[in-house]
């Protein structure tokens, strides 16, 4: 759906107030991601976000009008007892990493803790719509998540992912608009209505998939101990190959799996008599 700037005609439904912040670790580009967005230009200077840095802007979602204040996080740790008081009432968030930053995908799973414990056990992450961010793209020669795994990683838990470049502006609008789009949705319908949110695998497809991938050997990929006869290794193989085949799951990077899995039986049956 179309997310576009306010135009000058007047809407007869109550302009939405709305609430988004942004997480991740210092300098993934989560500020030039926002100014991308809201004032259409890219800061290649880099200033340290300090504390909290506070932005509105105006848009209209099936014919909505939506104000957003935008609360862009400091991703310093020193920064936590500033961050703290913000999390309360939020709609949306920019989970952000840098592509080319192993670390700051792989600390992703900790700023969720901070917000989980910030809301408190009555703080409810059902209403609360999440976008997994992973930043940096025109980066391409020191790439170190692939897309894959960050998408793999986010609908695992239900989010939607982007890759995006702040420089070039790629992949910035669709991810505004998708977040825009979610928080109307989620704000109209309630939250069993995000029938948007992406999905259609199993934690174990999921679980079997990142196993598979930090595998050292083929007998560990089959899960399998060396040595292990013919019949096990056969029910090994079809077990993945049917959790796994291309045609039944939807999981990102389940091609890739399943290909490593008969390539892996392939190897350990030329060496079984």
């Amino acid at each position: 759906m179309e997310t576009r700037a306010r135009s000058g005609t007047a809407t007869a439904r109550k302009c939405l107030r709305v609430k988004v912040i942004s997480l991740g670790c210092a300098e993934v580009g989560k500020s030039c991601v926002i100014k991308r967005y809201c004032e259409k230009r890219f800061v290649a200077k880099y200033l340290a976000t300090i504390g909290i840095d506070y932005g509105v802007t105006k848009v209209q979602v099936r014919d909505r009008e939506i104000k957003v204040n935008i609360f862009d996080m400091a991703g310093n740790p020193f920064f936590y007892e500033v961050r703290n008081e913000f999390y309360k009432d939020t709609q949306g968030v920019i989970l952000a990493y840098d592509v080319g930053q192993r670390e700051s995908f792989e600390a992703l799973e900790s700023w969720l803790a901070e917000m989980r414990q910030e809301l408190g056990p009555h703080g409810n992450m059902d209403n609360i719509v999440i976008v997994v961010c992973g930043n940096k793209i025109d980066c391409g020669k020191r790439r170190a998540v692939e897309e894959s795994d960050g998408r793999l990683w986010a609908e695992s838990r239900g989010f939607h992912h982007f890759e995006t470049s702040a420089q070039t502006g790629e992949g910035i609008s669709e991810m505004f608009q998708t977040l825009f789009t979610c928080i109307v949705e989620l704000c109209e319908d309630g939250p069993r209505a995000r029938s948007s949110l992406p999905g259609g695998f199993t934690r174990e497809q999921v679980d079997t998939i990142r196993r598979i991938r930090s595998s050292k050997d083929s007998w560990e990929l089959l899960g399998l101990q060396p040595g292990a006869p013919r019949e096990e290794l056969n029910r090994a193989y079809r077990r993945l190959a049917v959790l796994l085949h291309p045609d039944k799951c939807v999981a990102p990077g389940s091609e890739d799996a399943f290909k490593a899995v008969v390539n892996a039986r392939t190897v350990l049956l030329k060496n079984i008599k």
